[in-house]
């Protein structure tokens, strides 16, 4: 069975090189093949984004400016694992209660994303959701939020975007392609409880 295999070197020596207000940079030093090796980390809390559906197949994006891709992207409403003991599930209600003014009755997992694990420690979960329901009262928004557009798309609209190159967000792409291509083959989203073993919180 083709599988990533978890297991992580002991990290032998660790310097903070930066300390940031969302991430840090550690220097890690490990043994690999006999070799001790020092690699620059981004510590990163983690995070989780939602695929809301509504009943007409269409996806709840977010239109947010960001400033270091140079350009405003379209999203799946998303937010960091930055508070203590937080369950990723809550975690993922309360950021799309909080982007979108949007709450779910259904909730599955449909996958986990390590965006850029040369690199970061930054995992994903990415949640499906339905059964969406408006809330009664719209969420006061900051910063790059407060000037977010919120847009329901049929999915086949934007995986048609995905796949014409005109969709750049990586947690967007790989959610929105894994769901057509779990339609596709008549495949169910995984429990909403499925481990999230490679999240360095959860880990057993």
């Amino acid at each position: 069975m083709l599988a990533d295999a978890l297991g992580q070197q002991p990290v032998l020596a660790r310097e903070q090189l930066f300390a940031g207000r969302v991430w840090d940079v550690e220097g890690q030093e490990f043994e690999l093949g006999g070799e001790r090796i020092r690699r620059e980390v981004v510590v990163h809390p983690g995070a989780v984004a939602v695929v809301a559906m509504n009943d007409r197949d269409e996806v709840c994006l977010v239109h947010q400016y960001r400033h270091p891709a140079g350009g405003t992207l379209w999203e799946l409403p998303a937010g960091l694992l930055d508070v203590h003991g937080e369950d990723p599930l809550a975690a993922a209600q309360r950021e799309l209660a909080e982007e979108t003014d949007l709450a779910a009755d259904t909730w599955r997992t449909l996958l986990d994303v390590s965006t850029t694990g040369g690199g970061s420690t930054e995992i994903i979960r990415v949640y499906l959701a339905t059964d969406v329901r408006e809330l009664p009262e719209a969420f006061e928004r900051t910063h790059e939020e407060a000037e977010m557009e919120r847009r329901w798309v049929p999915l086949a609209e934007v995986v048609d975007a995905a796949l014409a190159m005109r969709l750049h967000n990586a947690t967007l792409l790989s959610a929105v392609l894994a769901l057509e291509a779990m339609r596709a083959r008549g495949a169910s989203p995984h429990p909403v409880d499925a481990p999230f073993d490679w999240h360095p919180a959860h880990r057993p």
